[in-house]
């Protein structure tokens, strides 16, 4: 998606308009055999992987004659704007103080009232904050799923067993909310058998396992094409290029890359470019030895991010507690081999298309040598299984074929 496109969905109106009162446009397509709202809190201008999702999900039913749908989504203020036949309602909310991307839902009134308006046979909540409660005041009689995008408690407490006392009882503590979140929904979507054993481990029952996609026209092996343009205009010369592009946060573990590279380095020549933003990134830029390691800002050029992608000779995953991993998802569409921590739902990703390699959590000399191994594989073998695997299982038409899927079974019930 372009940032013109997404800064229309995200940038504040002209006028000040409050949904809670103004008259609001009339449904698209009140034909429709099934309509589906979405809500959610977690879509900014620099969040990735839910945005990505929702978004693919409309376009997809904008093809679809007898399919509508609505999205809900925080803003500065108040606003409703068209996107591929989708009302995307912004409600106005305050920002996080410790995510600025995101803001939270607390406007219950106005939700309830495009609730009444939208007449949405099922309501798909994508986030963990304030947006499952606010959901659960305004909905009515309309069953709700919640689709469990991030994992609460392990960012608390990624190890459970070896952290501190104080950190294993938070965690505990956001299991228990996980758990209350589960219970008031209809079911739980996860995007990976990881997410759903942990769902299950703080009681969330009636979990349904759906998979996520990828925009394979867009992650393409044929943009590798461009890979020496790419190298030129970030001063690049000869040798392997490596890369991890996502958020900097101690749950990502980039720094387990960085403390790997100079091994990488040595025996392969290779530079690692980190592309991204966080509160780890000051730090990642002190740590990183400017000759072979690049941290560049986050891309919002989607063109630009796919040919980096596919310019790439590996990528490395090190978050061991993804509950998907799209931008896994997106270099191996790309063709581009992926190491990663053998934990999570980016493992599985590389288990299941048998395009990378692992290495076990907290093993940084596993992780070099897993790096120069594949650095030394034939990329084009690996890259027509990933591509392969990707089309068969990730392609979002066969993805979104099985979330609809899903939602029949829980209307069904």
């Amino acid at each position: 998606m372009t940032g013109h496109v997404l800064d229309q969905l995200l940038a504040a109106p002209g006028d000040h308009v409050s949904l809670g009162a103004q008259v609001l446009p009339p449904r698209h397509r009140p034909w429709a055999r099934r309509r589906v709202l979405d809500v959610t809190e977690y879509f900014g201008h620099a969040s990735g992987g839910v945005r990505t999702y929702l978004l693919a999900k409309a376009e997809w039913i904008a093809q679809q004659a007898d399919l509508a749908h609505a999205l809900v989504i925080p803003g500065e203020r108040d606003a409703v704007v068209p996107y591929h036949g989708t009302h995307v309602y912004r409600l106005r909310g305050p920002a996080i103080p410790f995510h600025a991307s995101y803001r939270v839902l607390l406007a219950t009134r106005s939700l309830r009232r495009i609730i009444a308006h939208e007449r949405p046979d099922l309501i798909e909540v994508g986030s963990s904050y304030f947006a499952p409660w606010v959901v659960s005041h305004a909905r009515r009689r309309v069953p709700v799923v919640w689709f469990y995008h991030a994992n609460l408690p392990r960012l608390v407490s990624p190890d459970l067993l070896r952290s501190s006392p104080w950190r294993r009882a938070a965690a505990r503590a956001v299991g228990g909310y996980v758990g209350r979140i589960g219970r008031t929904v209809d079911a739980t979507f996860a995007a990976s058998e990881f997410a759903a054993r942990d769902l299950a481990a703080w009681g969330v029952e009636r979990v349904v396992r759906v998979t996520l996609g990828v925009d394979v026209a867009h992650f393409t092996p044929a943009r590798r094409a461009a890979a020496n343009a790419v190298r030129a205009s970030l001063g690049l010369g000869v040798g392997p290029l490596v890369g991890y592009f996502g958020r900097f946060a101690p749950e990502k573990r980039v720094h387990d890359v960085v403390q790997a590279w100079p091994a990488i380095a040595r025996e392969t020549g290779a530079t690692l470019l980190l592309m991204g933003h966080g509160p780890e990134r000051e730090r990642l830029v002190a740590a990183a030895d400017a000759r072979s390691v690049r941290v560049l800002p986050h891309e919002r050029d989607r063109h630009r991010l796919a040919d980096l992608l596919a310019a790439l000779d590996c990528y490395v995953s090190p978050a061991p507690f993804e509950t998907f991993g799209l931008s896994v998802a997106e270099a191996l569409a790309s063709g581009t081999p992926v190491v990663s921590v053998d934990h999570g739902a980016a493992a599985e990703l590389v288990h299941a298309s048998g395009s990378g390699a692992v290495y076990a959590p907290g093993d940084l000399e596993g992780l070099a040598g897993a790096v120069i191994r594949m650095l030394a594989t034939s990329r084009e073998v690996v890259a027509a299984r990933a591509r392969r695997h990707m089309l068969t299982h990730h392609d979002w038409p066969v993805a979104m074929r099985r979330l609809f899927a899903a939602y029949a079974q829980v209307l069904a019930r």
